[in-house]
């Protein structure tokens, strides 16, 4: 849980993105692109990082709590969800929770981890 600050906290940008559905003319549904939803004002608390291996592979992980106003599309965002760094796009952080902490619905924390495969 981080603390709960007020707008000078929110420091950063993000865009936050789900994948949209796709026919593949089969009549069936794939996965298409990634489709910006809404971006607003966020904090970023990082997380002390780790070093998993995958695949045979060191790779660095990093998890951060970002904390956003929560808001109608806010409230919306699940796990299947990413967030990106409005400035900088190549910063992607996939989210593995969302919740709120303070139960005012003021603010929403998520958990997301910058490093993995999206």
């Amino acid at each position: 849980m981080s603390k709960t600050t007020g707008a000078g906290g929110l420091r950063e940008k993000l865009h936050f993105q789900r994948r949209e559905l796709a026919d593949d003319s089969y009549g069936n549904e794939q996965s298409g692109d990634w489709q910006t939803i809404f971006t607003t004002a966020a904090g970023l608390s990082p997380l002390k990082g780790s070093e998993p291996v995958i695949a045979s592979r060191l790779s660095g992980v990093q998890p951060f709590i970002l904390q956003i106003r929560s808001c109608r599309e806010a409230r919306d965002v699940t796990t299947a969800w990413r967030a990106v760094d409005a400035r900088n796009p190549s910063r992607i952080f996939n989210i593995t929770s969302v919740a709120n902490f303070d139960e005012k619905n003021a603010y929403l924390d998520m958990m997301a981890v910058q490093g993995v495969a999206t």
